[in-house]
């Protein structure tokens, strides 16, 4: 009878020691307001008061929140500790239910989850899922080298609580992201949007003088994009904006800046790159739309590209200003020898 006493006695005392320590992760959290530290205190936090050997982010590939942290380029170590799943493969994980799964053994399935290199180590997982407006959208995950750490039947009644406070400052943190989305970037093909450009612009052209590095820039539009806006409509016309600004952000570097300038125009801000590099990167580009028109159902829209570039490496250049006119003035020229063709 003691003993039993005694065993519940130490168990009450677990408990309110785990629960103090979520209390105090909880408390860190709640005045976040951007996705990078919400993430990285979180984790951070439940590595160290538990001592839990693995803890990570699991994202649904294409959710809001996974959209936005890869938008608004989160942290090296953020990336590090999150790990982006296919929708269908994360719910047939999880069983589409909000409560928290543990499990330690066949782990197999589970490998779509884990971070890289971790398959051999990890003996037992804690997924938590993570929702927002109530739809879930990823979760927060413990892992440990034994095979009795998360065992199916303990207690996850704190893991669960955890799991809701994380969804309601996901609620206010994402509330916050959106509005400096669209401070920075185009609503509709979420490129960086002219202002921000321009910026970026003079930030640039100033590193190329400081350290005499080539910098080019590229003014671009799509031929005949009225005619596709009266054949096919301007739903489709905007389908057609997103697709290109998808290609040209798949076909630049990291270092580049891909920007929508107004309508159907776009700018490329190419650093440490000649006019002649520049021109090769742009023939390529409008290789690729060529070869590639975009598909709605049964119709085929082709993409046709015009462009004009100007480099630091032109004298007349003074200014980034006169990069960005010089090469807007470049894209002219090469509409009218099209028409005269």
């Amino acid at each position: 009878m003691m003993h039993d006493l005694q065993t519940i006695v130490e168990r009450l005392r677990k408990n309110e020691e785990i629960a103090r320590k979520f209390s105090e992760i909880e408390a860190k959290i709640l005045s976040v307001l951007n996705f990078r530290d919400l993430f990285e205190v979180l984790l951070a936090e439940i590595k160290e008061k538990f001592k839990v050997p693995f803890v990570w982010l699991s994202m649904i590939d294409h959710s809001e929140v996974s959209s936005l942290i890869q938008s608004l380029g989160g942290s090296e170590r953020l990336r590090e500790r999150m790990t982006v799943v296919d929708r269908d493969t994360f719910l047939d994980l999880i069983g589409n239910r909000p409560k928290p799964l543990l499990v330690n053994h066949n782990l197999d399935p589970y490998f779509s989850i884990l971070p890289p290199n971790t398959e051999t180590l990890i003996k037992s997982i804690a997924i938590a899922p993570i929702s927002l407006d109530g739809e879930i959208i990823g979760s927060i995950n413990q892992a440990d080298f034994s095979r009795n750490r998360f065992q199916p039947g303990i207690d996850t009644s704190s893991l669960e609580l955890l799991s809701v406070k994380v969804s309601i400052c996901l609620s206010n943190v994402t509330a916050h992201e959106r509005l400096k989305f669209m401070a920075y970037h185009d609503p509709l093909t979420g490129l960086l949007n002219r202002r921000v450009m321009e910026s970026i612009l003079k930030r640039e052209f100033n590193r190329s003088k400081r350290y005499a590095s080539p910098l080019s820039l590229v003014f671009m539009d799509l031929d005949g994009f009225k005619g596709v806006n009266d054949a096919y409509g301007h739903d489709r016309g905007d389908e057609l904006l997103a697709f290109v600004a998808d290609g040209l952000m798949k076909m630049s570097r990291d270092s580049d800046t891909v920007a929508r300038f107004a309508g159907d125009e776009f700018v490329l801000i190419l650093p440490q790159t000649t006019a002649e590099n520049a021109a090769m990167l742009m023939k390529r580009i409008q290789r690729h739309f060529m070869d590639n028109p975009l598909q709605i159902g049964e119709i085929s829209i082709p993409v046709s590209i015009s462009f004009g570039g100007a480099s630091t490496e032109d004298a007349e250049i003074k200014d980034a200003a006169s990069l960005l006119k010089k090469s807007d003035e470049m894209l002219y020229q090469a509409k009218g020898i099209k028409k005269n063709r």
